[in-house]
């Protein structure tokens, strides 16, 4: 770590937007490195930025000109905060005061996935990236790797239990692993020598034009890759990935085909976490594991010790009258239906109350298919409103939570439109208490629903 150090020397760095999860962990890489490191986020205080003050990283709620001061030396910015579909992106970017001003003043801004891309392409980059998963299989790399013989980096788009809730592991050794987004491509500005890819599913469709449109891009992101590249076998999505490269390698239900074809059995594992998913993103890892050489004990003795990430099926307490809460970021489909069914399998005796909010407007429509077949595990759906991002105004005038209530009850006659966040809590805690010991209630999420959980404990 000294050494990275002096190398790069020390600096001034303001991060634009360090609410979501993986801006945070790059700045936590830069207070490694003893940059003096600040934010603004339009948000409010959470324990992710609590624990970043901890840190010595001053905060600034709000975005404001003054935050920025005229000696900073980078900007990084979440792509979060163009959220004006209707405007150009430097029409999005000069709305922001702090952004305006950095480039009024020629200060070096880039966006995460840019300023990521200078610190990993630097090294030996993982990368996992695919539609569903990247950051159980990250995470569950970093419990195997860190303290071990490859002197690895992680970077996590969700705090790790294990590691004292934290989403950046840092060692000045030769390899990274870090999440790749597929978000308007924004993985193809690392250059991998690993990448994973286990499933692909249209995804993202207020950008990408069609399912071959997106798969392009994954094909462009095995292009770039200087190593391995593992697939899916399983996945048809991943078969058009399929080409005589030699570096190659399949993962199967039982084994993985190294690249002499040879065939590597999965070991079994004791899983604390439930889910056929949640095993195979297991098996990926191990077999990123294989490749860089360590042994089979050391890696099955890590990924039985995994105990899960913030907001993936998440136990966050008991409520007073005894009843489970839950908190999970999936919101596709697909995601959906393997975490219910998980919940469902594990506490087959209750009764599974979720309140989902789906994200975005766009999305809604876009995957409104597959919501009508992702909640047979649940016996009472409550959808208090939609996430509000990026959307255009014809879309949210189009998709109203009432008009997706309906098409939902066409298959769960259950599904209850309750009108926004403040009414849901109140339905909640009502719920709590007429139905003692009796239930999970599952927070599905991936706006501000997950709000409420702080609202819930007393």
């Amino acid at each position: 770590m000294c050494s990275e150090t002096s190398a790069l020397g020390a600096g001034k760095i303001f991060f634009i937007g360090i609410w979501w999860v993986g801006v945070s962990a790059l700045a936590r890489y830069y207070r490694k490195l003893w940059y003096e490191v600040s934010w603004s986020d339009g948000g409010k205080p959470t324990f992710i930025t609590d624990t970043l003050e901890a840190e010595w990283v001053k905060v600034f709620f709000g975005h404001k000109e003054e935050n920025l001061s005229d000696d900073i030396d980078l900007v990084v910015y979440s792509e979060a905060i163009i959220t004006k579909p209707d405007l150009s992106k430097q029409e999005n970017l000069n709305a922001n005061p702090e952004l305006a001003k950095a480039i009024k003043l020629n200060i070096k801004s880039l966006s995460y996935p840019e300023a990521l891309a200078e610190v990993v392409n630097k090294k030996k980059c993982i990368a996992v990236a695919w539609t569903h998963g990247k950051s159980t299989t990250t995470s569950i790399l970093w419990v195997i790797l860190a303290g071990g013989t490859t002197d690895a980096s992680v970077l996590v788009g969700a705090p790790v239990k294990q590691f004292n809730n934290s989403n950046l592991y840092f060692w000045a050794g030769d390899y990274f692993v870090i999440e790749a987004c597929e978000y308007k491509r924004s993985f193809l500005k690392y250059l991998p020598f690993i990448t994973v890819i286990t499933n692909i599913e249209i995804d993202h469709l207020d950008y990408y034009r069609d399912l071959d449109d997106y798969i392009d891009a994954y094909k462009s992101l095995q292009s770039q890759t200087s190593g391995y590249i593992i697939l899916n076998w399983n996945d048809p999505n991943c078969l058009a990935l399929r080409s005589i490269w030699k570096l190659q390698i399949f993962v199967y239900d039982k084994y993985f085909e190294n690249l002499d074809s040879e065939k590597i059995y999965f070991p079994e594992f004791n899983l604390q976490i439930p889910g056929d998913h949640i095993e195979f993103d297991a098996k990926l890892a191990y077999t990123v594991a294989k490749l860089l050489g360590l042994d089979d004990q050391h890696i099955i003795s890590k990924i039985n010790s995994y105990t899960g990430i913030w907001r993936r099926s998440e136990i966050v307490w008991t409520t007073k009258s005894g009843n489970l809460v839950m908190s999970d970021y999936w919101h596709h489909p697909t995601e959906i239906k393997l975490t219910l069914e998980s919940i469902k399998q594990k506490y087959h005796d209750k009764q599974i109350f979720v309140i989902f909010q789906p994200h975005q407007y766009s999305r809604t429509i876009e995957l409104l298919d597959g919501f009508k077949t992702s909640f047979n595990s649940a016996d009472s759906l409550i959808i208090p409103d939609i996430y509000f991002s990026r959307d255009k105004k014809e879309d949210v005038e189009f998709m109203t939570t009432d008009r997706f209530v309906s098409e939902l009850k066409q298959n769960y006659p259950n599904t209850i439109n309750w009108n926004g966040l403040e009414n849901t809590l109140e339905l909640i805690k009502e719920y709590d208490q007429k139905n003692p010991n009796s239930s999970v209630i599952v927070l599905l999420w991936a706006g501000s629903v997950d709000d409420l959980r702080g609202e819930l404990v007393g």
